[in-house]
């Protein structure tokens, strides 16, 4: 019991470092089909993805074993239960990363990650729309159950041969993007704005219509690429609306919750190499390399940042308290309903 209480308390949130590794591996593939790269760089960054994958979701099962209060408290908690659903999210996208490699232990991975992901979406869609949800707590992580779960699931599951499967669940994924978008827009035009250790949180804006992008390219293959371009057009926007922002944004300083804008950047990226690939030869062919290095550059500084952190002591919250509290991904303080301050310890 003595080495259970010096594990560290993984936030779930910090499952986003998966989303934005593997989807880097995800670009480097692209780019070795668009233009020839090495193809072993994008099947190292994979590993790298499964590795911290592996060694967070035992962090994670300890968590409940050795701190169930802890564990609880955020799958209650407002914003941050969101994240937990981000576990089965990292876990396809392994698969995904694994399946050339080892399909049966692909599709395997696949199905467990499926099932977590829908049903996680389906019980805390359940809760939302029981209402009475206070404005503060409306951030990008509501898009973390079902877009980012269905829109993942797409292109992974016609990887692996189940491209119909994969069309329902783009379906599921667009139009729950379009109405949260809707929500959250509302709350950002109309509502007080984001407390600092929310903000980084808007990084994941940026996700939808990319990430869908990539799924659509991989669910309708041979389908016209006028909506893929259209929802390219739409995460640029996003992108440079997310820049214009960047100073208030970093308002806070950095914390793992800066892994929200790997993955859409990277999908940024990859949706325009995957369209050159296929032999599209207009804009996508100057888009690309600025988003390849773009994504790239994103990608690596906050990975060195991360590991600044790691080297010293001051990424992971351990449950004894003898290191500085590391935020989870939206930060560890919280508005709460009485617009005083709601603490996580």
């Amino acid at each position: 019991m003595t080495a259970l209480r010096s594990i560290p308390l993984v936030p779930a949130g910090f499952f986003g470092i998966v989303l934005g590794l593997a989807g880097l591996g995800g670009t480097w593939r692209a780019a070795h089909q668009a233009w020839g790269l090495p193809e072993t760089f994008g099947e190292v960054i994979m590993l790298v993805a499964a590795v911290v994958w592996a060694i967070l979701l035992v962090l994670y099962m300890l968590k409940w074993v050795a701190a169930a209060e802890a564990a609880l408290a955020e799958i209650a908690h407002p914003v941050q239960c969101c994240f937990v659903g981000l576990i089965g999210v990292a876990t396809m996208l392994v698969a995904g990363g694994a399946a050339p490699h080892a399909h049966g232990f692909a599709v395997g991975l696949y199905i467990v990650g499926f099932v977590a992901t829908i049903g996680f979406a389906v019980w805390r869609t359940g809760g939302l729309w029981l209402g009475g949800r206070d404005h503060s707590h409306t951030t990008p992580v509501l898009y973390l159950p079902t877009v980012a779960g269905t829109f993942v699931a797409a292109p992974v599951g016609a990887m692996l041969g189940y491209g119909d499967w994969g069309q329902l669940a783009f379906g599921a994924g667009l139009f729950s993007w379009l109405a949260i978008e809707s929500v959250l827009l509302h709350r950002l035009l109309t509502e007080p704005g984001m407390a600092s250790a929310l903000r980084p949180t808007l990084g994941i804006q940026l996700a939808p219509p990319v990430v869908g992008a990539v799924a659509l390219l991989s669910v309708a293959p041979n389908g016209s690429t006028f909506f893929c371009h259209a929802l390219i057009g739409y995460g640029l926007l996003q992108c440079l609306v997310l820049l214009r922002l960047l100073p208030w944004i970093m308002e806070e300083r950095f914390t793992p919750s800066y892994w929200a804008f790997t993955f859409g950047v990277t999908a940024l990226a990859t949706a325009p190499l995957r369209l050159v690939a296929q032999g599209d030869t207009g804009a996508m062919t100057i888009v690309a390399p600025i988003m390849f290095v773009f994504a790239n550059s994103v990608v690596v500084l906050i990975s060195a940042f991360t590991v600044f952190r790691v080297i010293e002591g001051r990424l992971l919250p351990s449950k004894g308290g003898r290191h500085e509290t590391a935020k989870p991904a939206v930060g560890s303080e919280m508005p709460d309903r009485n617009g005083g301050k709601a603490y996580e310890r």
